[in-house]
């Protein structure tokens, strides 16, 4: 049985409390919501904080205040996945949300695991997620305790992946976050808390506390989130597809975004892809280039589950099925087929 290890625990009650209690601790203390990650991780040995301060107290982490389409949604950062699964006022412009938190690991995790949580998950990594006495056995990995990367040997940079499923849901609706410390306020737009390194995969600082997430006007948009993973429940993502397109009256495309995910240490946004849908109807043609440029930028590495030539072939196909049901086609059939997944359907060499 793997145990935890010794630390210090701390209650606060407010975000005022549990930033000075940050401050004073310094690095090594760390936030504690649902703890579906952190836990596991510790007993790991991949994450000995010696204090952790829970915000389960914290009231004004969980509140949640929806917009309806029309206004801005605000979402506290202990607000749980399973909340978000069951609102059925997610079934609008912010269908990718609720999408992406239905398709966390399983029910039971859903019930604990927060938003916030899982927007600063930590990345994976084959050679990361063991125990410690299996680390120890390779003389450890660059991410934790060693000098090398075993997925790129000659690399100095750490190569885990992102397989945070909110994530590249809250990009495409062009969500920001509000980080709070003791040195004050600042809004970060999502797309910009991530930095493509294993290690320093997040640009949160120590000292701040990852609060609320705010979501503009979703008015006129429509979003939809596809995952890959083996099997139907509580796998992490090996490749994920966020989409969201705002059309008008006459059916032409005003804005779009594309997230790709699981495919790099931080979800990468397809700027070109979702430029080239700008102006254009969602036929068959705009949505085969889109998927194009979106999966170029896919270039997923031997460090997860499924062989990574075969996940950068699917990209575009997952791509695709987002757009298609974007735009009004009946993909369930597609949706169901691909999901949980076996690359012997895709008649693709592995």
């Amino acid at each position: 049985m793997m145990r935890l290890p010794m630390f210090e625990f701390r209650a606060p009650r407010t975000i005022a409390e549990a930033a000075r209690i940050l401050a004073g601790e310094g690095p090594s203390a760390m936030a504690l919501a649902g703890g579906t990650d952190l836990l596991p991780n510790m007993k790991r040995r991949q994450q000995v904080p010696k204090t952790l301060m829970s915000l389960r107290s914290v009231g004004e982490l969980t509140a949640m205040e929806l917009g309806d389409g029309a206004g801005a949604t605000r979402l506290g950062a202990c607000v749980t996945l399973a909340d978000i699964a069951g609102e059925r006022r997610f079934r609008n412009g912010m269908t990718a949300l609720g999408q992406a938190a239905s398709v966390v690991a399983t029910p039971q995790i859903r019930n604990m695991a927060t938003l916030g949580g899982n927007i600063c998950l930590d990345t994976r990594c084959n050679y990361y997620d063991q125990n410690y006495e299996w680390r120890k056995a390779i003389d450890f990995c660059l991410k934790k305790d060693g000098t090398t990367c075993w997925v790129a040997p000659g690399s100095s940079r750490c190569m885990a992946v992102s397989s945070t499923d909110t994530a590249p849901a809250l990009m495409a609706l062009g969500a920001r976050v509000r980080l709070v410390s003791v040195r004050g306020e600042r809004e970060v737009s999502l797309a910009a808390l991530y930095n493509n390194d294993g290690i320093d995969y997040i640009l949160r600082r120590p000292d701040e506390i990852l609060a609320e997430v705010l979501i503009d006007s979703t008015h006129d948009w429509k979003s939809t989130y596809w995952k890959l993973r083996r099997r139907g429940s509580f796998d992490f993502p090996v490749l994920s597809v966020a989409a969201a397109a705002r059309v008008n009256g006459g059916g032409v495309v005003e804005d779009a975004r594309i997230v790709i995910g699981s495919v790099a240490s931080r979800p990468l946004v397809a700027e070109a892809a979702g430029k080239s849908l700008v102006g254009r109807r969602l036929d068959l043609d705009a949505i085969a280039e889109a998927a194009a440029l979106a999966a170029r930028m896919a270039k997923p590495l031997d460090n997860t589950d499924f062989d990574m030539t075969w996940r950068k072939k699917v990209t575009a196909e997952f791509v695709t099925c987002a757009l298609r049901e974007l735009c009004g086609d009946d993909v369930r059939l597609e949706r169901e087929r691909l999901i949980r997944y076996s690359p012997e359907l895709f008649d693709l060499a592995v």
